[in-house]
């Protein structure tokens, strides 16, 4: 005699835990970190051509492929919360580099426009992070 189990897809906490962390992204605080967040990272990959540093081109790869990135993982974040609530703290990472790229990639990449826009842009991408890895899922 065999017993059919569940699968834990069916568990009843499970679906509990899902509707909370559902209900932690559809809060408009959360939703308005997501937008910034996302356009954080479109304006840290545009910025070596906004701001005018294209020609670090070593500079302008490095935040080109870290606002993509960090695009990646903030959109990540409130399409899947439950999933992806640890890439906030890679966005924070992110956040973190982008402060201190500028002196660490080969080369003098330090002019005032680089070093303004990347200081600027990861302390922004390094708060966003942290206030979508704070967010209060028990509250939701």
């Amino acid at each position: 005699m065999s017993t059919m189990h569940p699968s834990i897809e069916q568990h009843p906490d499970l679906a509990e835990l899902r509707s909370r962390f559902e209900a932690a992204t559809t809060t408009p605080r959360a939703q308005a970190v997501e937008t910034l967040a996302l356009l954080t990272g479109v304006f840290l990959a545009a910025s070596p051509w906004i701001v005018g540093f294209s020609g670090l081109t070593a500079l302008a790869v490095c935040n080109l492929i870290t606002g993509v990135a960090y695009c990646l993982f903030m959109g990540g974040v409130g399409t899947a919360y439950e999933r992806t609530h640890a890439m906030a703290w890679a966005a924070m990472a992110i956040g973190a580099w982008t402060i201190v790229s500028p002196w660490v990639i080969a080369g003098d990449m330090s002019t005032t426009r680089s070093v303004w826009t990347n200081v600027i842009t990861g302390a922004v991408a390094l708060c966003l992070g942290a206030a979508m890895a704070m967010t209060d899922r028990r509250r939701a």
